[in-house]
């Protein structure tokens, strides 16, 4: 295979075919600018000299000198053309580069969604997923628990806290020598101040009929 390659030369592939194709039509295109540089200077030159050899009243040679600046422009004119023609293949070339590129870069997408689809094991994903599903469950319930102990642990605290101010307002009223149940028992009946209670709500009710 070695000595096939060092005797004809190594195969190239069509990306390095485009390229190698892609660089001599810039070279051409060079050089046709070059040329056609030339000729732009050269047909100064002959105006120039027309000029000069119609003043100097040489009729004839300036006929012979306008031939040469019409076949120097028509040059010129085809430099452009060709120019124009290599830069359109030059731009296919582009075109059709970038077209291989994107086949290359999609088929070896392909391969890669192709490969991590093979590799993807969906009973073991589903597994997972009911495996999650159920952790979850799990963990709620544990919060709900975790929920109802702090919730019960404070209303205890509440009627801890109740019972020991009671505790507290005993001990002090024991301390200054008043007795609850009597302290209770002074306390002035309500009756009246119900019943007063209750006429105004009936003045009231007569009010918004």
């Amino acid at each position: 295979m070695q000595y096939f390659e060092w005797a004809f030369g190594k195969r190239q592939t069509p990306q390095e075919q485009l390229r190698k194709h892609q660089r001599a039509l810039e070279k051409t295109q060079r050089e046709l600018d070059r040329e056609r540089t030339r000729l732009e200077a050269q047909e100064k030159k002959l105006i120039n000299d027309i000029r000069k050899t119609a003043k100097e009243g040489h009729t004839q040679s300036a006929k012979v000198m306008a031939k040469d600046l019409v076949r120097t422009r028509n040059h010129i004119q085809k430099f452009y053309a060709m120019k124009t023609q290599l830069q359109t293949i030059s731009l296919r070339i582009q075109t059709v580069r970038g077209n291989q590129q994107m086949a290359q870069s999609m088929l070896g997408a392909s391969k890669l969604l192709g490969n991590m689809n093979r590799q993807m094991n969906l009973p073991q994903l589903s597994k997972i997923a009911m495996d999650f599903e159920r952790q979850a469950d799990i963990m709620d319930q544990r919060q709900e628990m975790m929920d109802d102990a702090i919730e019960d642990s404070m209303g205890n605290d509440e009627i801890d806290e109740d019972e020991e101010s009671e505790e507290i307002v005993a001990k002090v009223l024991d301390e200054i020598g008043i007795d609850m149940s009597q302290q209770l028992g002074s306390v002035p009946s309500t009756q009246p101040q119900l019943e007063m209670n209750d006429d105004l709500e009936a003045r009231l009710d007569s009010l918004k009929r």
